[in-house]
């Protein structure tokens, strides 16, 4: 079992920036996929990033390249999304996720019903 505990959201105004972290405990994270995704009201939840813990390789839906950066701190077990110059259409519920995948070291997922663990989701809202 994996635990994710999801913090560091909020309001910000557009243009803005927000740092969000997952906490991660229980099994070792070390062929793990961790990504972030969200969901805003009435909709889907979508990919947004994602790293593999091992190769530190990352990935990034289209909508946030350039301005979403993911990292991990292995000492700390955390996952962290760097969210700059932040738009109205970043707002949704952000949510931590955890995959064990024993494939290729760089592949990065991106469907969420191939990950196996879920934080409680943390809200970010960016005003205009």
């Amino acid at each position: 079992q994996v635990q994710l505990v999801e913090s560091g959201g909020g309001l910000v105004q557009a243009g803005g920036s927000l740092r969000l972290s997952c906490a991660a405990s229980g099994r070792t994270l070390s062929s793990c996929i961790m990504g972030w995704f969200r969901q805003a009201p009435g909709k889907e939840r979508e990919f947004v990033a994602a790293i593999r813990w091992s190769t530190g390789n990352t990935g990034y839906a289209d909508s946030v390249k350039g301005r979403f950066t993911i990292s991990r701190d292995n000492a700390k077990n955390t996952v962290y999304l760097f969210m700059d110059s932040l738009k109205p259409e970043d707002t949704a519920v952000y949510y931590c996720a955890a995959e064990y995948y024993s494939g290729s070291y760089n592949y990065i997922e991106t469907d969420r019903d191939e990950y196996d663990y879920w934080g409680q989701g943390t809200q970010v809202t960016v005003s205009s």
